[in-house]
């Protein structure tokens, strides 16, 4: 087994044909829960897809994993805490533990609000990766392809 993986998710006007969830009591149209399909150990990923007017329908806490929702098409809101925040394409918004969120697509958006959700939890990240090493001996890959 590599250290690595490597699968394709689709294009994002391609992610509203995806049903899936956490579990099947929590699965929808336009979710796809690619921790599930990867061998992630310390974040998780969802892509996501919503029509115009469609909403969560609910909302949730965590109290162990942060979020960080990466808008990248369409326009909608999303529900966090007591605000409602305006997002769509180039939107970041991170929510942390304890703060309930929801989210929607606007009735009157253009297309498909689509947006990656990425959660991590355990151990604050350090500002610097201070795990890394640089390896200046180590050709590039593409050098000999040319």
């Amino acid at each position: 087994m590599s250290g690595y993986e490597v699968m394709s998710i689709g294009s994002p006007d391609e992610w509203r044909d995806f049903h899936g969830g956490f579990d099947e009591s929590r699965s929808r149209d336009g979710r796809r829960v690619v921790d599930h399909e990867l061998t992630m150990q310390y974040i998780g990923m969802t892509a996501n897809a919503l029509i115009p007017g469609e909403e969560a329908g609910y909302w949730h806490t965590h109290s162990r994993i942060e979020e960080l929702y990466v808008f990248l098409a369409g326009h909608g809101q999303m529900g966090v805490g007591d605000d409602v925040v305006e997002v769509g394409p180039g939107t970041v918004v991170r929510v942390g533990q304890g703060v309930p969120r929801t989210w929607r697509a606007r009735p009157d958006s253009t297309g498909e609000l689509r947006w990656l959700c990425i959660r991590a939890g355990g151990e604050a990240l350090p500002h610097f990766p201070d795990d890394s090493a640089r390896l200046p001996e180590r050709p590039m890959p593409w050098t000999a392809l040319g």
